[in-house]
């Protein structure tokens, strides 16, 4: 991954300081010189850019470190932690997850919306508010130094009104205005994107590299992109909605009309469904009951990674339909790795690492070029609400081009 470069025209600080600032959350820690041979600033750019970023509590000094030869010792620096907080959400179907994360990406504060408000939209918000300002409590932190809420949600989503538009798994939330409500509830800058978009950022913020998909396994799926380092997100940020592939065409009817698409067939209830009916699992589960089939679904995840039989084969199946898509996607784009993660990653994951890694070992169009790896988040189950809190940091580190453009045309211009 390759460390953005400075300019050393004028007015173009909070470009360069941003690149300084993305250089050493990068390396961890570097010196003013290795500053300088990163971003191809001068040395007096970085002594003044260091300084501000000092000032600012953004960063701090890490003790000194000598060269091979006899001149003076270098200060490192590296990031302060506590010098600015994001809160991430996630909001899932299943499961809506609040998180405070720290200048370095650090989870400081965890907590689930409790109790679950169903699908009421006001009083989902009004709980999502409360545990934002419970997770800030809980950690301490400066309420002026927590930058603002980012919000992982599934699509679809209108990004430029900040707007959940009908999410096929929450029924009531019609054009529900998330961003805005919160961004009231709370007094703080606010930005939506797509849970799975944000989830595939927190891969790319955690240091994963290269070209890779990042499937969602939750209430419902979905697939987010990183190409060349850099997270795809389409032409309304609605990139990855995969769950209308057919991987049966035997399989149930989803609500689109068609038959075995790979969302339908991965919902738990589904599988709830076929369990009960393969005698794994007790008949009278009430399928339109969440937390019954959320509990029957963990008994069964349970019951697969414990011993083969038909409960290994009903996740073992789930695994194949899910690896078809990955082999499709993975072909069209020539990707490197794929990551899987989301709320039920946790839970299928003994059974499902294997069983897409020897599906795709013959079916990896380029496989005598280089591999493609099989793996899970490292981010766990959190991995959702990390993401959505990395889009507010990204901010902090993440240089915007337009003000680099608009110094070179003001110095064209004298």
């Amino acid at each position: 991954m390759s460390v953005r470069r400075g300019t050393n025209l004028d007015r173009v600080g909070g470009f360069n300081d941003a690149v300084v600032l993305d250089a050493i959350r990068r390396s961890e820690q570097l010196s003013r010189v290795e500053l300088a041979e990163a971003t191809g600033l001068s040395g007096q750019a970085i002594s003044n850019i260091a300084r501000r970023l000092l000032d600012a509590g953004l960063v701090r000094e890490a003790g000194r470190l000598r060269g091979a030869g006899l001149g003076k010792p270098r200060t490192l620096l590296e990031l302060e932690p506590t010098g600015q907080y994001a809160v991430g959400v996630h909001l899932d179907p299943a499961v809506v997850t609040v998180v405070l994360l720290d200048l370095a990406g650090e989870v400081v504060a965890r907590r689930l919306v409790d109790p679950p408000y169903g699908d009421d939209a006001g009083a989902l918000i009004d709980g999502i508010a409360k545990t934002i300002e419970d997770v800030i409590t809980e950690a301490g932190a400066p309420r002026d130094r927590v930058t603002g809420v980012g919000i992982a949600a599934p699509g679809p989503i209108d990004v430029t009104r900040g707007v959940v538009v009908d999410p096929p798994n929450l029924a009531a939330w019609h054009r529900v205005p998330l961003r805005d409500e919160l961004r009231e509830r709370t007094g703080l800058p606010t930005v939506l994107d797509k849970d799975v978009t944000a989830a595939a950022s927190a891969e790319k913020w955690a240091g994963d590299s290269g070209s890779f998909l990042f499937f969602y396994l939750g209430t419902g799926v979905g697939a987010g992109l990183v190409i060349g380092d850099e997270v795809v997100r389409g032409s309304s940020s609605n990139v990855g909605e995969i769950g209308h592939v057919i991987v049966d065409p035997d399989g149930p009817v989803c609500y689109c009309g068609r038959r075995g698409c790979v969302g339908e067939t991965s919902q738990p209830r589904y599988l709830v469904q076929q369990a009960v009916q393969a005698g794994v699992l007790a008949q009278g589960i009430d399928i339109d009951d969440r937390q019954a089939v959320d509990a029957a679904f963990a008994q069964l995840c349970t019951q697969a990674a414990a011993s083969p039989g038909p409960a290994r084969d009903i996740v073992a199946a789930l695994a194949g339909r899910i690896a078809k898509v990955v082999e499709d996607v993975a072909n069209l784009l020539d990707l490197e790795r794929v990551v899987f993660g989301g709320p039920h990653w946790e839970q299928l994951a003994p059974v499902f690492t294997d069983v897409v890694r020897e599906a795709l070992a013959g079916r990896f169009l380029v496989g005598s070029v280089h591999p493609f790896e099989v793996a899970g988040t490292a981010l766990g189950a959190n991995v959702g609400a990390i993401g959505a809190a990395s889009l507010v940091l990204d901010q902090t580190f993440s240089p915007n081009p337009s003000v680099l453009l608009q110094s070179s045309a003001v110095v064209g211009e004298r």
